[in-house]
């Protein structure tokens, strides 16, 4: 005579929602009550974790960032005072300056002109030359030869965490190196040739930051974009178009000759172009010259912050996992 043992799978009473959730609240509580006993303090939420890994790894960056604060500082001031100086200073005294011919009083009333049209264009490609290199070439180097975004990513956070700690901090250096222009400005020029800016500070106060997230987000998308062997192809391709059709040297509203027929074919081209709402709001901001509506320059820039943004994170969990 056989017997058949019943399967215990087969008896089992799979457990109820609420038991799961009675347990796990069981296993929480042992959990809290040993910690409290070992003197580690309570569990902490999803939320309050990844803040504190969010502030450690914008602290390890603040720490990387003295070590190298020479090289920052020179990465920083070069490019504002080249500009400056051959610009304010080397071709109003050679009597060659923007908008004026020769030496006298009419010449530097418009090399004067032109110093407040540099100035805030000044500040707005600082803002992004800083956001770019801050973001995309470490992120280059992390993710080619030093392999250092796989320490980063082993962070007891979410993988975007991460990316969003890297923006925030190249915002923050964007932020400091806009900063710098104004002293760099006031010094570096030629004689009787001065900005003449007024300062907006509720559009100054709000501008900026957007400004400096929004170019971040760009070095973020840029970073994940490019292999970091063709880091040198972002610059020639992308970065210098930004550059030289982001209306450093001359406002958007001046573009309106150039066209062909009726078609104001570059004033309407450089609508693509993220920097020309930076430069057109800095001169809001800094000037009483001619510039865009603000409310075309906030909403659109704005939106290239989003997009930025999406499309980085995106890039960077996909560069991450691969």
């Amino acid at each position: 005579m056989t017997t058949t043992a019943s399967s215990p799978d087969k008896d089992a009473v799979a457990p109820t929602a609420e038991q799961i959730a009675a347990a796990d609240a069981a296993t929480t509580a042992g959990l809290v009550a040993y910690r409290q006993e070992i003197g580690l303090g309570a569990v902490r939420s999803t939320f309050a974790a990844s803040r504190s890994a969010l502030g450690a790894l914008m602290r390890r960056d603040v720490v990387v960032l003295r070590k190298d604060i020479v090289i920052f500082c020179l990465r920083t001031v070069i490019q504002p005072f080249l500009l400056v100086f051959v610009f304010l200073y080397v071709f109003p005294t050679i009597g060659q300056g923007v908008g004026s011919s020769g030496h006298g009083h009419a010449a530097t009333i418009a090399e004067s002109a032109f110093a407040t049209v540099l100035v805030p264009g000044v500040v707005a490609i600082s803002i992004m030359f800083q956001g770019v290199q801050a973001v995309a070439l470490t992120m280059s180097q992390e993710f080619g030869f030093t392999r250092e975004i796989e320490d980063r990513v082993q962070a007891p956070c979410p993988i975007w965490l991460v990316a969003i700690a890297k923006v925030l901090s190249a915002a923050c250096q964007g932020l400091l190196s806009a900063l710098l222009v104004f002293p760099i400005a006031a010094v570096v020029h030629a004689p009787g040739v001065a900005a003449h800016l007024s300062f907006h500070w509720w559009i100054l106060v709000t501008l900026i930051p957007l400004a400096c997230l929004a170019m971040s987000s760009l070095g973020l998308l840029l970073g994940t974009a490019f292999q970091p062997r063709n880091i040198g192809l972002m610059f020639g391709f992308i970065v210098l178009p930004i550059t030289f059709l982001g209306g450093t040297y001359y406002q958007w509203t001046k573009l309106s000759p150039v066209h062909v027929g009726s078609f104001h074919w570059l004033q309407i081209l450089v609508l693509v172009n993220p920097l020309i709402y930076v430069t057109e709001g800095m001169r809001a901001a800094l000037t009483d010259s001619s510039h865009m509506h603000l409310y075309v320059v906030y909403p659109l820039l704005s939106i290239f912050f989003v997009v930025f943004l999406s499309l980085g994170l995106r890039n960077f969990r996909r560069r991450v996992l691969a």
